[in-house]
């Protein structure tokens, strides 16, 4: 089968989960903000400035975390919105927003009454960021320790209130019903005929499962994502932007981190790509 038909088969399984981003000449992508709202302030300014129709945004999930700005840094990528659909020609579908891991916990948390252990996982899940965008929102922390002991019906009102206290900030609901598990470029034939479509994806894959098959896998499936040394057909790069070990920037031929630890000491940065996955630029604030 040939490259271009294999890109062919795979579109055509591909079902609303994964956002389709055509066949851009330049994409913009910004890995994990964790609640960093100062520096995302700085970055959307930059990426204002040189963003032109037919461009690209791709958010790759982590908005919030670590950092005690969550609630504000969704405000501001809301208003960045606004701001680049001002410009003539700019499309809402040109902006992708990827679910992540900090955003796949928030999802467990509003179902926890469902855990079979909620106190020990609510407890992981904090540790792992979460702790700071309940307070964001408001949510007592030692509340929510208390309640996850005292069974469904009580934890089911707590997750209840704790969904009216996102949904009170005006346009955060819509938000989180708009995050993508995966964004795609179409085939781009390059001047050797070759295939070039790119992946973007949170933390990882399974190189092994077919992209409507990697499940949880682009949240928690990260272990051999550097390991990686061919392409994840019919992609030739797949970009992620969250590395749980905190390696920084990275990247080889077939894969890319561009996860440089916004939140967690590093720098917030976003990669400028073109449509044959180099990476043009990488600028951080």
């Amino acid at each position: 089968m040939t490259q271009k038909n294999l890109f062919s088969r795979a579109q055509k399984s591909i079902d609303c989960r994964f956002a389709s981003l055509g066949a851009p000449e330049r994409i913009f992508a910004i890995p994990s903000i964790h609640g960093n709202i100062q520096k995302l302030h700085a970055l959307h300014e930059s990426i204002f400035n040189q963003f032109r129709p037919g461009d690209r945004l791709v958010y790759l999930g982590n908005y919030t975390g670590y950092g005690q700005y969550s609630r504000q840094t969704v405000d501001s990528i809301l208003t960045f919105r606004r701001c680049l659909l001002s410009i003539p020609g700019v499309m809402p579908s040109d902006i992708v927003y990827l679910r992540g891991t900090q955003e796949e916990m928030w999802q467990k948390l509003m179902q926890l009454q469902f855990a079979p252990n909620p106190a020990i996982v609510l407890e992981w899940m904090m540790d792992k960021g979460l702790a700071q965008t309940m307070e964001s929102y408001g949510l007592d922390i030692n509340e929510a320790k208390r309640v996850s002991r005292e069974g469904v019906i009580r934890l089911s009102r707590w997750t209840e209130n704790a969904r009216q206290a996102v949904y009170s900030n005006a346009g955060h609901d819509v938000f989180t019903s708009q995050y993508k598990r995966a964004a795609y470029t179409d085939c781009t034939f390059t001047q050797t005929n070759t295939c070039s479509p790119l992946l973007f994806v949170n933390a990882g894959i399974d190189a092994t499962r077919s992209l409507e098959d990697q499940g949880d896998c682009f949240w928690w499936g990260h272990a051999h994502f550097k390991s990686m040394k061919f392409p994840y057909n019919p992609y030739q790069r797949v970009f992620r932007g969250f590395d749980p070990d905190n390696g920084g920037l990275d990247e080889s031929h077939v894969h890319a981190t561009l996860d440089n630890n916004s939140g967690r000491g590093g720098d917030l940065v976003y990669a400028e790509i073109n449509h044959v996955g180099d990476i043009m630029n990488v600028v951080g604030v």
